[in-house]
């Protein structure tokens, strides 16, 4: 079982709506709802989106009556507390033993029961702490020139009759939609938000895992795509250009925190006193 935990920052100046409508469609079509539950964090969207996720809570209700269906759950901020922050408040709502989603609002997701494949990695070789699925803009390889982008394949561990599952073994799991293990999430907490509203969490996070004793991987063998501008027909993102700019300003502040968690000086784990 896992909880799935999304971050919504949709305004009239973004135009992100249109995003999370199809990002939630394919939640809805290709998670086992009887198994898995989502939990969506605004920080403070447009009514455009917050509509969207009434609609969405009347249908996820409307099975619920007569299914096991989980009920589709929307915690709303008052502003804009950024993208870690926010899945963390739907992480502190983790039950014991439950896996966690940390899934982008501009995702879509090419195959039915997607997640379960991802848990039963996990499963079969308990050493993975974070398992993401590869976009295709990711250039991870074993065969990379440069060591931070060398991958290294991984046969997991097969019984007779079950399907053979191979991952990806990387420095970095993008952070567009990955499952933390609660194993992993047990040993390192919450996501760490560098910057005010976006940055690194996810690259601090695979550190973090591997300086537990974890080991971070892509499975690549699931189509993702991450929307873009033509997808929605619009003419610029600038939500986009906002994040990279944003982030590009934090690059130091990340190498000297990759570097102390690396050397010990700063702790794996971050509690919910720190959120």
């Amino acid at each position: 079982m896992a909880l799935i935990a999304m971050a919504v920052w949709d305004t009239e100046e973004n135009r992100r709506t249109e995003l999370t409508a199809k990002t939630l469609q394919c939640l809805y079509e290709t998670v086992d709802h009887a198994k898995h539950r989502i939990i969506v964090v605004d920080n403070n969207s447009c009514e455009e989106t917050k509509q969207l996720y009434r609609t969405w809570m009347e249908i996820y209700k409307g099975y619920s009556e007569w299914t096991n269906f989980e009920p589709l759950q929307v915690i709303y901020m008052n502003e804009n507390i950024g993208t870690a922050r926010a899945i963390n408040q739907a992480w502190l709502l983790r039950k014991p033993g439950e896996n966690a989603i940390k899934m982008d609002n501009d995702v879509l997701i090419h195959q039915n029961h997607w997640l379960d494949i991802l848990e039963e990695c996990i499963v079969r070789e308990p050493k993975v702490g974070i398992i993401g699925l590869k976009r295709m803009d990711c250039i991870e390889t074993p065969w990379h020139p440069m060591d931070w982008y060398r991958s290294e394949l991984l046969m997991l561990p097969h019984e007779l009759g079950q399907p053979w599952l191979i991952v990806e073994k990387v420095h970095h799991v993008m952070g567009t939609c990955q499952l933390y293990s609660s194993a992993c999430l047990d040993q390192i907490g919450y996501l760490y938000q560098m910057g005010g509203f976006y940055g690194f969490d996810d690259a601090l996070a695979s550190i973090r895992a591997q300086v537990a004793g974890f080991i971070t991987v892509h499975y690549s063998h699931i189509r993702i795509t991450q929307m873009d501008v033509s997808d929605v027909k619009l003419d610029d993102d600038p939500y986009t250009n906002w994040k990279h700019t944003y982030s590009s300003r934090l690059m130091d502040r990340y190498n000297a925190y990759r570097i102390g968690l690396q050397h010990g000086d700063i702790p794996v784990y971050n509690g919910p006193e720190d959120l």
